[in-house]
């Protein structure tokens, strides 16, 4: 069958075509479009490889990238017979790194406190709220995922940039998956690394890291929930973070897995536990927990090998019956330690976390028609 496809916004990117004949992969090189003038490209693909009745998109190297319509909406996925054998198909505008944002569809940033106190640490902390574009004029009731160093998350000007979760819940929205609360802690400056390390004074002296878990689970979750319209059980909760973030999420997992079904772990820094030493609670039945694994190839020679070690380590934890884990894990080459990579990986962390989905392999209907502006 052949594909042709003219596009009037052009780049250097290549385009891809993806749908129901190779599982949704937004970068499969079997399915590059070959170029024929500088706004036209085809493809022709095997019958033998195409599945009677066809859905499909374009895009320009992942989900981020994807074919959008002339006023910058999603599009629903296109659709033929196998028996046409062959379609003409235009495409307006492209995503850019899962841009253009809806301002429309923003979360509300709300400050819970500029000094909620910690009872655990004596201190005190700011700390946000994200709460749905359409919170107050719902009556819905929403997951929540409570997420490490919120001066990185959201908020312009940064010292290391921030991973724009306020841009890419409005993406989520825009796609009918922003239904979450996100409880954004800000970090305790001189006192993260503390905070942050479970039990190794090697590596801090005096590491805080059980009273933190204590702090958010016994403190600050019973807080938001009396606060906040939220879905309180295990399996609408999760926690996470990046790096040492990332660290102190997993064993707040591991050590109340009754309160959290869910784990986004960006860039872990395993090196703290280079022997997989995490302490865990025993419960007659093992707790079912989801965990996204991210890592850049980029991050030193270590990263990408901890995380596979890591991985081997649940398998064994399954197989004494401690957990049921279901975990992900996505590698990217070129990342490096960095918020722009977890940025990029934020929306499908949060997809396959709270949505049991792959990046896009069924029909998306849009929020809403097409905005003129």
């Amino acid at each position: 069958m052949r594909f042709e496809l003219r596009t009037e916004e052009h780049d250097e990117r290549n385009i891809y075509i993806t749908g129901n004949f190779n599982s949704w992969n937004p970068k499969d090189e079997q399915y590059k479009l070959h170029q024929t003038d500088p706004r036209t490209y085809c493809i022709e693909i095997g019958d033998e490889l195409l599945p009677d009745f066809i859905e499909y998109k374009f895009t320009k190297g992942g989900w981020e990238n994807v074919e959008l319509d002339q006023y910058g909406n999603i599009t629903s996925n296109r659709k033929i017979s196998k028996s046409e054998a062959e379609t003409s198909d235009m495409v307006k505008k492209w995503r850019l790194n899962w841009g253009p944002f809806k301002k429309e569809f923003f979360p509300i940033a709300e400050v819970i406190s500029e000094a909620f106190y910690i009872p655990q640490l004596e201190r005190h902390r700011k700390i946000w709220a994200l709460l749905p574009y359409d919170y107050y004029i719902s009556d819905k009731n929403y997951p929540v995922l409570y997420l490490q160093d919120a001066q990185n998350l959201f908020n312009e000007g940064s010292d290391y940039g921030n991973w724009e979760i306020d841009k890419k819940l409005s993406l989520l929205t825009e796609y009918g998956r922003g239904d979450i609360i996100i409880i954004a802690i800000e970090h305790g400056s001189e006192d993260r690394i503390k905070e942050y390390i479970f039990d190794n004074d090697h590596v801090a002296n005096g590491s805080e890291g059980k009273k933190y878990i204590r702090f958010i689970t016994d403190t600050l979750k019973p807080f938001v929930d009396e606060n906040y319209r939220t879905k309180k059980d295990r399996d609408n909760t999760g926690i996470g973070g990046s790096s040492l973030g990332a660290l102190i999420s997993i064993y707040s997992g591991f050590l109340y897995p009754e309160v959290y079904s869910k784990l986004l772990i960006f860039s872990p820094s395993l090196w703290v536990e280079p022997n997989n030493n995490f302490p865990m609670m025993n419960f007659r039945t093992p707790f079912t927990m989801k965990i996204y694994l991210y890592g850049g190839g980029q991050e030193g020679s270590k990263m990408v090998k901890r995380i596979h070690v890591f991985e081997e380590y649940l398998k064994q934890w399954e197989k004494k019956n401690l957990f049921d884990f279901e975990f992900r894990t996505s590698i990217n080459p070129e990342g490096t330690h960095s918020e722009f990579y977890w940025s990029q990986e934020f929306p499908r962390a949060i997809e396959w976390l709270y949505y049991n989905s792959k990046e896009n392999p069924a029909e998306v209907k849009p929020q809403q028609n097409s905005i003129k502006n």
